[in-house]
């Protein structure tokens, strides 16, 4: 019996959240929301995930600023974090991974997109 791995899915889009959680859950994480990154950050003090599905562009805080949080944070080095953003330009990636993305995902994505980056990543 292996431990579920938690991704938590981070984006201000319900939709963007359903559709992330529905993928997944077939890929058999067990799958936390938060709409921003300051209700993110609380999902990470709560406890920690095994990964991070991060939007950038969202209200009250936005993805690069969470991600400078999360490292800070007390085990925040921990989760692998997947960018997965309309924000494509190399100035954008190149940011991400200097503040400690593990791997950048363009919108639109699918099911296949996810399980390739995860796979790159050791997630899966």
């Amino acid at each position: 019996m292996s431990d579920t791995k938690i991704c938590l899915v981070v984006d201000d889009s319900r939709v963007i959240r359903m559709v992330a959680r529905k993928i997944l859950e077939e890929l058999e994480f067990s799958v936390a929301e938060a709409a921003d990154g300051k209700a993110a950050i609380d999902v990470c003090k709560d406890k920690m995930p095994d990964a991070v599905l991060l939007d950038w562009n969202m209200p009250v805080m936005s993805g690069i600023d969470f991600l400078r949080s999360l490292r800070k944070m007390d085990g925040g080095d921990a989760p692998t974090v997947v960018f997965c953003t309309t924000e494509n330009d190399i100035e954008h990636i190149q940011e991400a991974i200097a503040e400690g993305a593990n791997e950048y995902i363009m919108k639109p994505f699918d099911s296949e997109i996810i399980q390739s980056k995860f796979r790159q990543v050791g997630l899966l």
